[in-house]
This record gives structure tokens, C-alpha cells and sequence, in this order.
């Protein structure tokens, strides 16, 4: 370098700025790559073994997509636009799940019937007048391919979709795909009581537990197999498994890219606490994050005081888990404007936390400490209903209100969980 400039005749303090300025475009060049290294992608999900095959499941088919924006390979390319464009592969229509197949719907509001913009394809909407596919809607269709990205818990209405998907395939002799992907929750966690019959909804389609273990292609294969589907049908089923991920994996291990599966679940962490706080969410009666920053990760109202509540709560020692004070003034959602307090939910040791148990700790602490705001004696009654609907059993409700124990509760709560492992391993795709 210094050769070069020497013979392009510049002076040595043009030399020296010269030189400065190329170690500083170095440095620039350099320094995202340093502090953002590349990350090695462990895990092909279905769609990329899909792809890896030349499409060979699809070849000559018509076929009708059920996706939305998480249905993406490894560049983060639609799965819309890679089967509208797959050679041999004959995309003739996409169905629209909650939030619509683009994302531009909102949480909880109907999805309309339209044009996809960008393929011309007719989308048939699934959270609509129907959330099952009518025979009308798969005419000219001969298999349905499912490629969402789930977050392993029941009351995310995705997996709705897909049992609904597969009793309508079953129905009408059509072939039903899925392009498995990973449970970010992994393979291990297995919590809450099989859902019981007055208790069956959308947010809990069929009788399996809160946390159920399973990535949605060993679901499916369980919902075939057990005839758990409406009538017991079953359905032409095919999964396209993914390569590389393993049980003990959580989607942090994975190497891809998170897509948010919901405008509250925006980041893969975000999975692991979706089932932290989400059942008291449903009452509405303290904030749990939602609206603000760490949604689904705080608990918090303004009653409450911040250091009681988290040394309360930290003196329970709860496995792999650490609450921390925690003071805000949300601009959205449940305590809009207000001052409140509360505590932040840290996961230190993910292996060993139970999830779904915390927010019932939570509600056992503010009524020992604040009687008068206990949860059941003051939230909205009108509410209680979804909240039973979420839990899957109106009895998780009455035992706790009784006394505002956990300990009235964790017996029947976990009562299913082991017996539903055990059944579910037959269907495992990955050890």
C-alpha cells in the first residue's frame, strides 16, 4: 500500500490520511460481521427437504396451500411464492388460517375471502364464515399442503387448523401434506390436562395437553392415528419430515430464523413464555406484557408493589426461573397510561422451568398478599369462560378459587401429562 502510494506521488500526510481512511473502511466492512457472526443453520425443515427432493410429493398435483408469513424456507422466502413457482408443482389455491396468509389481519379478526396479490391465487379464508374447508372450496384440489410455524401450545389456534384441515381432506378424499417444522418449545414438555369435553373450542380443538411435545407433523400423525379428528375420520396423511432437529431442542438451537407467528409473538423467546402468562391473560385483570415490550414475560397491575411480589414469588424457588421488580407506564393493552408494578419473568435454566404453572403461582402470591385484589373475586366473570376454554377444564378454575392454592391444583392439572407422553412416543419423528 504504502509502495502504491508512493508512486501515485501523494504526499506523506496525504499518505497518512489515506491510509486512515482504508483501516477505517476495514473496520466498518469488518465489525457487523464480528459482532453478528454467522449463524450455522442445524436444522432443513420440511419445506427445505421438500425442496432438497424436486417437489416429488406434488408433482402433477393440484394443490391448495394453508400458510401464513412463518411459512418461509432458509432464505425467508414465502413457501407461497416457492410452490407457485416450483416446476411440475400446480398451486391453484391458498387458505388463510388466523392472521391471513400475508399476515395483515389482526389478532382475533376475521379473515375475508380475497386474491393473493402477488401469485393472482384465490385465498379461501379459515377464520371466517368457516374455519373448516368447505367441499366448495377444495374443488379442482388434489392435495392440501400445511407449512405454519407453531409455538407448541394448544390455544394457538394454528394447530386448530391443521386438525380441522385434515377432517376436511378426510371428508372430501383429498390428500393432506405437512411440512413439519420444530416446536420451539422442543420435545420434552409435556404440561397441563387433556381438554375435556364442555371445554372444547378453537383454542382447544382437541383433548391434548396444554403443552403437548410434539412438532405439528407428529401431531397430525397422532390426530390421524387415534382417531382424535371429529367422527374419528382419517385422513390421506403425508409428512415431510424435517432433518437435523432432535427432542432437546428449543428454537434458540435451531440456527433459523424466527418469523413472528403473531404480532405478540415476536421473537423465538417469545414461544417460551406464551404459555408462562397466557391463561391469566385471558382475564384481562393484570398486564401481562402484552401491548408492550416483553409481551407474555411480566405480570403487573397498579396495585401491586414490585419488590413484595418478587421476593414472594422468588421464595417459592421455582426451578430455572428468577422474577425481577419491575416498574412501567404501558401506552397499550391492559394498565394503558397507568403507573404499575410488577415483576419480569426470567428463564435461567429452561431444561428445568415448568412454564404453565408460574402465572397460578402468580395468582396464589397477590391474593396472599393482596386479598383484595384475588384474581377470581374481582376479575370479570364474563371473561371466565375463555379462561376455562384456554385451560380446557372448568375445574382448574373452581379448585383454585376455593383457596387461591396451587396446591389445590397441581394434581389435576398435571394428571394427563404422563400417560399422554407415554402414548404420544409412537408417533415421534426425531430421538
Amino acid at each position: 500500500m504504502v509502495r502504491l502510494l508512493k508512486r501515485l506521488g501523494t504526499t506523506p500526510k496525504q499518505d497518512t490520511l489515506a491510509l486512515a481512511r482504508l483501516l477505517c473502511a476495514l473496520l466498518v466492512a469488518l465489525l457487523p460481521a464480528a459482532l453478528c457472526p454467522a449463524q450455522t443453520i442445524r436444522v432443513q425443515t420440511g419445506l427445505e427437504v421438500l425442496k432438497a427432493d424436486g417437489f416429488r410429493c406434488l408433482q402433477g398435483k393440484r394443490v391448495g396451500l394453508i400458510t401464513n408469513p412463518t411459512g418461509v424456507d432458509n432464505q425467508l422466502r414465502s413457501t407461497i411464492d416457492i410452490l407457485h413457482e416450483a416446476p411440475g408443482v400446480r398451486l391453484v389455491a391458498l387458505y388463510a388460517p388466523e392472521h391471513g396468509v400475508r399476515g395483515n389481519a389482526h389478532a382475533g379478526d376475521h379473515v375475508a375471502d380475497q386474491r393473493d396479490p402477488a401469485t393472482g391465487l384465490p385465498v379461501h379464508s379459515l377464520y371466517g364464515k368457516t374455519r373448516k374447508a368447505t367441499p366448495e372450496m377444495l374443488e379442482g384440489v388434489d392435495a392440501l399442503v400445511y407449512d405454519i410455524q407453531d409455538i407448541g401450545c394448544r390455544s394457538f389456534t394454528y394447530i386448530s387448523t391443521l386438525g380441522l384441515a385434515m377432517e376436511a381432506a378426510a371428508e372430501c378424499g383429498k390428500e393432506l401434506i405437512v411440512l413439519d417444522r420444530p416446536n420451539p418449545l422442543g420435545g420434552r414438555k409435556v404440561e397441563g390436562c387433556l381438554v375435556e369435553d364442555d371445554c372444547l373450542s378453537f383454542v382447544s380443538q382437541f383433548k391434548i395437553p396444554y403443552l403437548y411435545g410434539l412438532t405439528c407433523g407428529e401431531l397430525a400423525l397422532m390426530l390421524n392415528g387415534e382417531r382424535m379428528l371429529s367422527g374419528g375420520v382419517r385422513c390421506q396423511l403425508h409428512v415431510v419430515p424435517m432433518k437435523g432437529w432432535t427432542r432437546d431442542m428449543d428454537y434458540t438451537q435451531t440456527g433459523l430464523q424466527w418469523v413472528p407467528s403473531s404480532p405478540h409473538v415476536p421473537q423465538a423467546l417469545s414461544a417460551w413464555f406464551y404459555p408462562v402468562s397466557g391463561i391469566l391473560g385471558e382475564l384481562g385483570y393484570m398486564s401481562i406484557g402484552v401491548g408492550y415490550t416483553i409481551p407474555f414475560q411480566m405480570f403487573a397491575a397498579p396495585w401491586a408493589e414490585a419488590d413484595s411480589l418478587a421476593r414472594a414469588l422468588n421464595a417459592l424457588e421455582v426451578p430455572g426461573v428468577i422474577f425481577r421488580p419491575i416498574y412501567l407506564k404501558p401506552f397499550y393493552a391492559v394498565g394503558q397510561g397507568q403507573q404499575l408494578q410488577g415483576v419480569q419473568v426470567h428463564i435461567v435454566d429452561y431444561a428445568r422451568a415448568p412454564l404453565s404453572c408460574i402465572q397460578f403461582l402468580v395468582m396464589q402470591e397477590v391474593a396472599r398478599l393482596w386479598p383484595e385484589h384475588a384474581v377470581f373475586d374481582h376479575a370479570d366473570p364474563g371473561r371466565f369462560r375463555m379462561f376455562d376454554q384456554v385451560c380446557g377444564s372448568r375445574q382448574v378454575r373452581e379448585r383454585f378459587a376455593r383457596r387461591n392454592r396451587w396446591e389445590d391444583v397441581r394434581d389435576y392439572w398435571d394428571k394427563d401429562a404422563e400417560a399422554f407422553r407415554k402414548l404420544s412416543e409412537k408417533y415421534y419423528l426425531y430421538q
